[in-house]
């Protein structure tokens, strides 16, 4: 039910809404899962796109591959150029997905990156290479802001965590794809050196336009319609999901608990959302540049270079490490798959502190017995697994929190905000320092890789101890209050949902 109220001069109307609460009440249902396949499974592509040219990289810099690029090339800069545009699309695509809509990004972000892969196949010189990889990773970029905004504001509170980590970490789904992939790829008997790897970009490519023609059925958010005056649309979706649920149960749903009262407006400006994050949400701004900067930069050096230190330090061959990257993949998956459901029961304090502290730790380990020469390929890829396996449900987290501790208005950008800049500090110099380290031969320099991405994981873990939100089972509006919102209903709204953690309460802001 929404209410609406003649607007005052200067500013959007005032309406007054149930809609929050009752897309927060819904029960799991067919309709939640098709918004998880639409929209979750992009990260299998990133996976797949990382994982491929992690892989190939050898092959990539023989003679009669095609192209005159070198293996360094294709894991230093290549993948430092990946990232880079990553970085950029999230903060160019972020604010437009606050202000033109979630639908309308999520769309548009992936036709960039299935165009831009589809592209990557065909390269014939290195600059075509490197700057459709570019391509690339802005149309990632994008995807991360738009469908991690419009994942949160579209799954009840109760499921919000595990769904969440579930989703970001289905890009080892993809990972385990790309290194069985670049095996046939790599393999000279099937396909000839310049054709293989050319096919599984445009496999990508073929995967991105399945998932777009799928993504055409996820509706807008009606969180974000109601902001942006559009609430009659909100009320009809939300409608017509409540009768698909009712239908899919059989049972008439609860009523919901509490209302929320909404000074409509049609954008915020970059100010507004820089005074918001590092003003009056600081400890959490802090925490989220801690919890991307040790994730990106444990992801992007390390396993950026785990195929060269298998064939540099136990001469595997370059075809054969795809069956070892499938491994730590598969750990990786498994993370977020089984303590996903922790992080809404046992609570995001607890379960993103642990994870990360545990991971650093781990790693510090492995980083000892690889110094002392006790490790084969085999042993270190099982090391590989323990560390990743709580790696990857931190590095999950990550994203749930920043998506989920500011407000509405400001989702999609502060998404873009922390995952560009702890990317940037970890993701682009990251491949490149590593890239230098593993390509000295000297297990000293590894070793030493090795241990700053474990001592940036275990100092977010850390921050997380001291400064996470107890976010689990709340609902959005409760965790952060939106910027339009009324303080008198905005109360009233979050009524049963916990205690609040929220500072202060900004005035409430009216349109420009």
């Amino acid at each position: 039910m929404t209410t609406a109220e003649a607007p005052s001069p200067g500013t959007g109307r005032t309406i007054t809404t149930n809609i929050p609460a009752r897309l927060d009440r819904l029960p799991w249902s067919r309709w939640h899962w098709t918004i998880v396949i639409g929209l979750g499974t992009v990260w299998i592509l990133d996976g797949l796109e990382v994982t491929v040219v992690g892989n190939i990289a050898g092959r990539l810099s023989e003679s009669g591959s095609g192209l005159s690029i070198s293996s360094g090339q294709v894991t230093g800069t290549a993948a430092a150029l990946y990232v880079a545009g990553a970085c950029s699309g999230a903060l160019f695509w972020g604010r437009l997905t606050d202000r033109f809509g979630r639908k309308k990004l999520f769309m548009i972000t992936l036709m960039v990156y299935l165009a831009a892969t589809a592209l990557t196949a065909v390269s014939w010189e290195a600059w075509w290479f490197f700057l459709f990889r570019f391509l690339t990773g802005f149309g990632i970029g994008g995807e991360y802001a738009a469908i991690n905004s419009a994942i949160d504001e579209l799954i009840p509170a109760n499921y919000r965590g595990r769904v969440d980590l579930l989703i970001n970490g289905s890009f080892w789904l993809g990972a385990v794809g790309g290194s069985l992939l670049s095996i046939v790829a790599l393999d000279t008997s099937l396909l000839a050196a310049d054709v293989g790897w050319r096919l599984t970009f445009a496999l990508g490519a073929v995967l991105a336009l399945v998932i777009l023609l799928v993504r055409r059925h996820v509706p807008e958010s009606p969180r974000w319609l109601l902001i942006h005056g559009r609430d009659e649309e909100a009320e009809e979706i939300v409608t017509g999901i409540e009768r698909e649920v009712e239908r899919e149960t059989g049972a008439a749903l609860a009523e919901p608990q509490g209302e929320l009262e909404i000074h409509q407006r049609k954008s915020v400006s970059f100010l507004e959302i820089a005074r918001t994050v590092f003003g009056t949400y600081t400890r959490r701004a802090v925490l989220g540049f801690s919890l991307f900067i040790g994730q990106a930069f444990l992801y992007n050096a390390i396993t950026f270079g785990f195929g060269a230190i298998l064939t540099k330090f136990y001469d595997v061959p370059a075809n054969h490490t795809g069956y070892y990257f499938a491994v730590i993949a598969v750990g990786n998956f498994c993370g977020p798959l089984l303590l996903g459901k922790l992080f809404d029961t046992v609570g995001r304090r607890v379960m993103i502190s642990s994870t990360y502290l545990l991971s650093g730790l781990l790693l510090f380990g492995t980083a000892w017995l690889f110094d002392r020469g006790t490790l084969s390929a085999a042993t270190l890829t099982a090391c590989w697994c323990a560390v990743l396996f709580f790696a990857s449900a931190g590095a999950s987290s990550a994203y749930l929190t920043v998506s989920e501790i500011f407000p509405m208005e400001t989702r999609a950008m502060s998404i873009a905000f922390f995952y560009a800049l702890g990317t940037a500090a970890g993701g682009i110099s990251g491949p490149v320092l590593f890239a230098d380290l593993t390509g000295t031969g000297k297990v000293g320099d590894t070793v030493l890789a090795f241990s700053i991405g474990a001592a940036l994981m275990c100092a977010a873990g850390l921050v997380a101890a001291f400064l996470a939100v107890n976010a689990e089972r709340r609902s959005l509006e409760d965790i952060a209050r939106p910027l339009t919102a009324a303080a008198s209903r905005a109360k009233a709204a979050t009524k049963n949902m916990g205690p609040s953690q929220n500072p202060p309460a900004p005035p409430a802001a009216s349109r420009p």
